[in-house]
């Protein structure tokens, strides 16, 4: 299959799944107000930064190890030993400072921490074996259909008066159904560990375990130093608007999970010329859904966010300033990709290190003096840092070029579909739909959508020759 159907396959599954997602937040937001989901946001956060301490980088060491294929069960089996050793260390640890948990979050919410980080371990380890077995394609429906096993069960329960509990319960119960499924299409054969299994996923994790921190420092380090000195309900605004805009990252993750397998593949038979295109590639489009969001989110943000229920529109002030952060984030970590797929976890080590210290620094110095809109400089100021580094480290060692050519050709289409949008909404804004926010909004997004990719197919012919070349079908005008 080729690689870039690959991942349109997995791009139009996290787009059902986010849509999905979209929905449901929707659903919990007017349902239960911004502060009960600033209690599961943050409780999530929690959970994922003492999902770092369970898996310390082993997850992509698997799959780094497994794409190699050799021994791939055996790779396997001792991630899997290693992971549930550290997970049951942490999830003690949490039991034992319940009180200290329950009181940060503000609600008792421990045992759900322990749940969701045994869950965890088991739904990582099913997707570091389908991405580590070349099973990008399978791993991308299934990551859809737990997005929406999820938004169901959480729907369920909250519709019963379960409230937070019922998020929380239903956030787990959804991962692990689907989680079985995986595990049942890998099918892995028992194999027993060798002691060099273990040495050699460490020797590979003991670089890669800060990728995993970079995630979620990006990811949560904000929503973390956020619940320390706002309000939850602020909190669970700022998240709404990081998921927001975070949604249109789904493109450049799809190109990172998708050219991962591949890159390491050519990296281990010393074809860097076509690492070098791969990672020219990503670079070309791992924006193409983000620079017009920007400018979007510039034009529609607060009716956007208005969308999440009342008051949510406050949540326009760092939308903008997030989008910005994701985009270099994004650029950042195709350039990461190419350096663990190349086997120097060491060179990703120090580009990481840099980003998470300015992004802890940052958030910390910034929240606490000018409040919630510092968290979203801190993201951003940190992600162009991240970027500078991790652009010093790979041109040093695969020797891509920058495509300007294709992101200025982004830019133009995104600048002109603004300026029509802007137009549209002005217009639009005294007539009676506009008093229909959600009906409004979608069609200007949907109309801004269609300029922005009719634009781009008319000025950029190797756009239009990766559309042709990746449709299932032959469209002779392309």
């Amino acid at each position: 299959m080729r690689l870039g159907q690959t991942s349109v396959i997995y791009l139009v599954s996290k787009l059902l799944g986010s849509l999905l997602g979209f929905l449901a937040t929707i659903y919990f937001t007017r349902t239960l107000g911004e502060e009960i989901y600033g209690f599961y946001a943050i409780t999530l956060a929690l959970v994922s930064w003492l999902g770092i301490v369970k898996s310390v980088g082993f997850g992509q060491a698997i799959v780094k190890r497994m794409s190699e294929n050799e021994e791939p069960d055996e790779y396997l089996a001792a991630g899997t030993t290693i992971k549930a050793i550290l997970t049951s260390l942490v999830a003690i640890g949490v039991l034992v400072f319940r009180e200290q948990v329950n009181a940060y979050v503000g609600q008792p919410v421990a045992e759900f921490v322990v749940l969701l980080l045994v869950v965890s371990i088991f739904s990582g380890l099913v997707n570091a074996a389908l991405k580590g077995t070349h099973r990008v394609y399978v791993y991308a429906p299934l990551s859809t259909a737990k997005q929406g096993a999820r938004s169901v069960m959480m729907i369920v329960l909250v519709y019963l008066g379960w409230e937070l509990s019922g998020m929380l319960l239903g956030h787990a119960v959804g991962t692990a159904v689907i989680a079985t499924i995986g595990l049942l299409i890998v099918r892995p054969t028992f194999a027993r560990p060798r002691w060099r299994h273990v040495v050699s996923l460490f020797d590979f994790a003991k670089f890669s375990w800060l990728g995993s921190m970079r995630k979620k420092t990006f990811s949560d380090m904000d929503i973390i130093v956020l619940g320390l000195f706002v309000s939850a309900g602020l909190t669970g605004i700022y998240a709404v608007a990081y998921t927001l805009a975070k949604f249109l990252d789904i493109f450049g993750s799809a190109i990172q999970t998708t050219l991962f397998p591949e890159l390491s593949k050519r990296s281990t038979s010393d074809d860097i010329d076509m690492v070098r295109t791969l990672t020219n590639d990503a670079l070309s489009y791992a924006g193409l859904f983000l620079i017009p969001g920007i400018a979007g989110a510039a034009i529609l943000g607060d009716r956007l966010m208005l969308i999440y229920g009342d008051g949510f529109e406050i949540g326009a002030q760092v939308l903008v300033i997030l989008l910005v952060g994701i985009l270099a984030y994004t650029y950042n970590k195709q350039l990461l990709n190419t350096l663990n797929a190349i086997d120097r976890p060491d060179l990703a080590f120090r580009a990481n290190a840099v980003f998470i210290g300015a992004n802890l620094v940052l958030n910390v110095a910034l929240v606490y003096t000018i409040g919630w809109v510092g968290a979203a400089i801190a993201t951003a100021s940190s992600a162009a840092i991240g970027l500078a580094f991790g652009f010093y480290y790979t041109r040093r060692h695969v020797g891509f070029s920058i495509p300007f050519g294709e992101i200025s050709k982004q830019c133009f289409a995104a600048l002109l579909m603004g300026v029509v949008v802007y137009a549209a909404r002005a217009i639009g804004e005294p007539h009676p739909i506009a008093a229909y926010n959600e009906v409004f909004v979608v069609a200007l997004v949907g109309f801004g959508a269609l300029i922005y990719f009719f634009v781009l197919l008319g000025i950029s012919s190797t756009f239009r020759t990766t559309v042709s070349r990746n449709l299932p079908f032959d469209v002779p005008l392309i």
